[in-house]
């Protein structure tokens, strides 16, 4: 099993990413909640990774964080119908906490807003989180040391809100980042969305 991989950050894309280690070129597909996080190419990068082996192919996942990998792996293992195409869409649409958050008080609206994550698989995550696995007893008694930041639930919930008007995850992710930045203090989700549908106007 491969753990991690450390090299060269050689291309980078918000769906995958490929490092140089000695000279071999590693293929990584990774959420949106990473690529955030990876540094400019041609720069040292380590990356956690999560190797799915089948018959036709070997397929390398990557995270920058812990919690990231944990969670892709908790989705890919244990609640049926996630894939690990549908888990990266998971961390792509929601960060950690919020996802915790949202399994814990059984938001299912909030989960299906998800890029290809329907109702009816919203229901079944938060379900068999819950009841099958009991992780949300977990994730709850912890929630109250790792609340949300205003920051974070502002953004999160600007970007669920242009998914849902119909924009890619990608571009939504992109236009928040982008007007976030272009402030100091910690906006709105209304004005998050205004400035950001200005963007991609």
């Amino acid at each position: 099993m491969i753990t991690f991989l450390q090299g060269i950050l050689s291309e980078s894309l918000p769906t995958q990413i490929v490092v140089d280690v000695a000279g071999v070129g590693y293929q990584v597909f990774i959420p949106l909640s990473s690529y955030d996080r990876l540094p400019v190419i041609g720069a040292p990068v380590r990356v956690l990774t999560h190797l799915q082996i089948r018959e036709d192919a070997h397929t390398l996942y990557g995270f920058m964080t812990v919690p990231e990998r944990d969670l892709f792996r908790l989705l890919v293992n244990n609640v049926s119908g996630i894939g690990p195409k549908l888990a990266l869409a998971v961390l792509s649409g929601m960060s950690v906490t919020h996802f915790k958050n949202a399994v814990v008080s059984n938001d299912v609206a909030a989960l299906s807003k998800i890029s290809g994550v329907g109702k009816k698989t919203a229901e079944r995550v938060a379900l068999e989180l819950r009841d099958k696995l009991g992780v949300a007893a977990n994730w709850e008694a912890a929630s109250s040391a790792h609340a949300p930041t205003p920051e974070g639930t502002a953004i999160n919930d600007a970007v669920l809100a242009l998914i849902s008007l119909g924009y890619k995850q990608v571009d939504a992710h992109k236009a928040i980042k982008q007007t976030f930045k272009a402030g100091g203090e910690v906006p709105k989700a209304e004005d998050l969305i205004r400035l950001a549908l200005k963007i991609l106007a």
